[in-house]
């Protein structure tokens, strides 16, 4: 292969071309191919390795280290979970709307796979997504206090299309993540969506924010435009320990 047309592929950042270039030579001497039909084939090769790249890049951004699917969800294990509105709303579609999505259910029935699997779709869709649980988040907002960032870091939460907060609730938060969180929802209602998973009701949330008020105002921009999705069923982790102490 000419060394100079890959210098020059490279040096235009067309590194997609580059590797795509031998094989397709190799498919056009076997089988003589139009000039332009050739030329289409590695531009469709670099977009797609554009197309990769930006994926992986955004998935790190989003904090997924471990992708999931919901095609890898097991439906028959926890039969009463709504498969067909959870899949409608994979498809990204209320991302786009900036509608929010809750996932009420107690531990291990599936609530973080579902949240992380609509998370990559809204990613594949071309949207930004950021997943943090809520007390990392919180800590987020302290350090972000403590350094001087915290402009920048809410601008950050802001812009992001889809923002999964999960474990709502699990844990006790600091006296300021009340007033943090509720910043949050101020600041993307109508403009972003927001999905949320816990275990506690909607009701006892004044109480482990610590800041009725707060709570209140977080419930009433995000349940204004938000679907509740009842999650009930076994748990998969203790399934998995069954398993796992078995064999």
């Amino acid at each position: 292969m000419n060394a100079q047309l890959t210098t020059r592929l490279r040096h235009l950042r067309l590194s997609g071309m580059v590797d795509a270039l031998p094989g397709r030579v190799a498919q056009a001497e076997a089988a003589p191919l139009p000039h332009l039909e050739f030329l289409e084939l590695l531009v469709e090769d670099e977009l797609a390795r554009r197309a990769d790249r930006l994926f992986a890049r955004r998935l790190k951004q989003a904090g997924i280290t471990v992708v999931k699917a919901l095609a890898d969800f097991d439906w028959s294990f926890n039969p009463k979970i709504p498969k067909a509105k959870i899949v409608e709303l994979a498809s990204a579609r209320f991302v786009q709307a900036h509608d929010g999505l809750l996932l009420i259910g107690p531990p291990g029935v599936g609530k973080s796979h579902i949240a992380t699997a609509i998370a990559v779709g809204a990613i594949r869709a071309g949207r930004r997504a950021l997943v943090r649980s809520t007390f990392d988040l919180a800590a987020d907002f302290a350090q972000a206090d403590a350094t001087g960032a915290r402009r920048d870091f809410v601008q950050q939460l802001t812009r992001v299309d889809l923002l999964v907060l999960e474990d709502f609730g699990m844990k006790k938060l600091g006296s300021n993540a009340a007033e943090d969180l509720l910043e949050v929802f101020v600041r993307r209602h109508e403009t972003a969506s927001t999905l949320i998973t816990t275990n506690r009701p909607t009701q006892d949330w004044g109480v482990f924010l610590g800041d009725v008020p707060a709570a209140t105002a977080i419930l009433d921009r995000f349940l204004a435009h938000a679907t509740i999705i009842q999650m009930t069923g076994k748990s998969y982790r203790l399934r998995q320990r069954a398993t796992a102490a078995d064999d």
